[in-house]
């Protein structure tokens, strides 16, 4: 498949004239295998030149095809997760001329989006969240009278998140709930035997569950033993199963389950959906699909194609993420205590170094950071040194444990959390803006957040050799260090003023005007200062505890001042809000403005800097001087 293709009518001639589901519904079915070998095609194209995740979405080209052409949407409920495997879906409902904006500010999300479509029911970027959204959607078209069908469609990823397990827990048979399973990697359910593949087949096809609801239907209206025989017969059924064809974890939940088949066949994955629809209850239907199917790199690699960066960007080359795996392996080497665990996040976070050099002390425990964080206090409770390394915007699901089973217990476990700040082509749902805030609150809390990659390992490295060590959190951004920032550093005028506190300037020349900064707004700083020409000064920090020692320490330094904060996350409970409180306790009539992010998610606009677009970039601060 020749990725440069341009998006020419001739060359996708189906796919051009979908326009929505209904579109998708009177197409022969002869006419579908070539519309998903366009849509494959539109994928690779797009995806390649924005980013985003390839695999996932080839590989659920047929079964977002086949939804379509069963189920009725938006009256019908239809929630992916995670999220990012709807892209057919978007191409499907009304939004293929703007997919070429995939990702891009001002454009489509990579994830579903209740505010982008009618079609996107319920928002999910981060995982395992679809099936309790889902159940809530069934109970209220139940209360409603309404007989529309919920269709979860769940990554088998999603099952090692908790959350699933709870839903499932809750959910009726009697509810018009479909269980759609996009098994790509992990076996659910493996059937083994003659019989279990004799009997696989026979319950795959529709006309099985027809005879069976006819069946059912028939002895419902017998009087007084019409509901006793139809027990009875699905006891005979259970237990004949139960000696030649091991019950799985759905049946035994109770659910109508439907599988496994080829996901990756349109007549069948609908004859399946048909088949589940007609029940009319609660059902699971298992689709077994080829991860990057229909484009050969991805099909051989699928790991390396799950998530691209825009064409141009080395995602992972030359950045923190890959800084903090190779140093943790160095620091490994020469301290058999150390851990790494992540929650699915391997080769995003950079540890397949740590794994290749120290696979026993390394654990992945899928997408689970609940368990990641209270795994990592048990550790550490019996004296092993954890790392716990997950991006930012999934350990808020982990606040609890971080209070409860770290923090409480004053256990050292070090956070590394990648993906801090704001992110500009996953957007709200992948922010990292709150970490700072929530972590803050806690007590005894060590945060940092490296400016450099000097910086990074001088932390770690401190970390480790410290006889009474914390809990810490080691915050840092997607990418790599800035050379503007690094130089800043560098400089010789910049002097040590507290502990990882910095500033350009002495007591004896305070500027009119001080920026205080950390992480990535350090280069707006710089901007904004060399671009005035006013009399500015810039304290960067990277130690973002210990406020009140720090708020004494940096009074000569702003003394009767305009103080400008700038800070890439969220005000309420920040750096900048908890510092500013301290200093106002010794106030000498500064004056403070903070630049940070108020009241928002921060939905980027179209052609807009995402610093611009939050109100903290340069000309933000430039506007605050005097």
């Amino acid at each position: 498949m020749d990725i440069k293709k341009s998006n020419k009518k001739q060359n996708i001639p189906l796919l051009c004239n979908i326009n929505s589901p209904t579109d998708v519904k009177a197409l022969s079915e002869k006419d579908i295998p070539r519309l998903c070998k366009e849509i494959r095609e539109e994928l690779v194209l797009r995806v390649s030149e924005n980013g985003g995740h390839l695999s996932s979405n080839l590989g659920a080209v047929e079964l977002s095809v086949a939804i379509h052409r069963v189920f009725d949407s938006p009256t019908d409920h239809i929630i992916f997760d995670v999220g990012h495997q709807s892209y057919v879906h978007k191409l499907l409902t009304g939004r293929r001329e703007d997919f070429s904006t995939l990702r891009n500010p001002g454009g489509i999300s990579g994830f579903p989006k209740i505010s982008e479509s009618c079609h996107d029911a319920f928002g999910t970027g981060h995982s395992s969240t679809s099936l309790s959204a889902g159940l809530g959607f069934a109970e209220a078209d139940r209360m409603n009278g309404s007989s529309a069908y919920t269709v979860v469609v769940l990554g088998d990823g999603a099952f090692t998140g908790g959350m699933i397990h709870e839903a499932l827990n809750n959910c009726k048979k009697s509810l018009r709930l479909i269980l759609v399973i996009n098994e790509n990697e992990m076996s659910i359910s493996r059937n083994t035997g003659l019989f279990a593949r004799n009997l696989s087949r026979l319950r795959a096809r529709p006309g099985y569950y027809k005879t069976k609801g006819a069946v059912e239907k028939f002895f419902e209206h017998i009087p007084l033993v019409g509901k006793p025989i139809i027990k009875f017969l699905s006891f005979i059924k259970r237990k004949f199963k139960a000696i030649f064809y091991a019950s799985n974890y759905f049946e035994q939940l109770g659910f109508s389950y439907f599988g496994p088949a080829d996901g990756n066949k349109p007549d069948v994955v609908e004859d399946y959906l048909r088949a589940a629809k007609a029940r009319g209850k609660c059902c699971v239907v298992h689709l077994k699909t080829v991860k990057g199917k229909g484009y050969e790199p991805a099909e051989k690699n699928p790991d390396s194609y799950h998530g691209l960066s825009p064409r141009g960007h080395n995602a992972g080359k030359d950045s923190f993420s890959e800084f903090f795996g190779k140093k943790l392996s160095d620091i490994a080497d020469k301290n058999e205590k150390v851990c790494a665990i992540t929650a699915a996040m391997m080769q995003g976070t950079g540890l397949s170094a740590f794994k290749e050099r120290h696979p026993k002390r390394f654990y992945d425990v899928g997408i689970a950071e609940e368990h990641a964080v209270t795994f990592a206090a048990g550790l550490s409770a019996n004296g092993y040194s954890p790392v716990v390394a997950i991006y930012s915007t999934f350990l808020q699901r982990a606040y609890d444990n971080i209070i409860h089973d770290v923090a409480l217990q004053r256990l050292p476990v070090l956070f590394c959390i990648d993906r801090a700040g704001l992110n500009s082509r996953d957007g709200a749902t992948h922010h990292g803006i709150f970490d700072v805030s929530f972590l803050s609150e806690i007590p005894g809390m060590d945060i940092w957040e490296p400016i450099s990659y000097d910086s990074f390992g001088a932390i770690l490295d401190r970390y480790f050799l410290a006889e009474n060590k914390r809990p810490t959190a080691i915050r840092y951004p997607s990418g790599g260090e800035y050379k503007m920032a690094c130089d800043y550093l560098k400089d010789k005028a910049v002097t040590k003023i507290a502990e990882g506190v910095y500033a350009d300037y002495d007591t004896d020349s305070v500027p009119d005007n001080v920026i205080i900064t950390y992480g990535r707004l350090l280069c707006e700083a710089v901007k904004a200062k060399t671009e005035s020409g006013e009399s500015v000064g810039i304290i960067v920090a990277e130690h973002l505890s210990s406020l009140d020692t720090l708020a004494k320490e940096i009074i000569p330094y702003i003394t009767g001042k305009n103080i400008i904060f700038a800070e890439e996350g969220v005000y309420n409970g920040s750096f900048s809000m908890n510092l500013t409180s301290r200093i106002n306790e010794h106030s000498k009539g500064e004056k403070i403005t903070v630049l940070a992010i108020r009241d928002s998610f921060v939905v980027q606009d179209k052609d807009e800097h995402i610093f611009k677009t939050a109100g903290i970039d340069k000309d933000a601060i430039r506007e605050c001087f005097i």
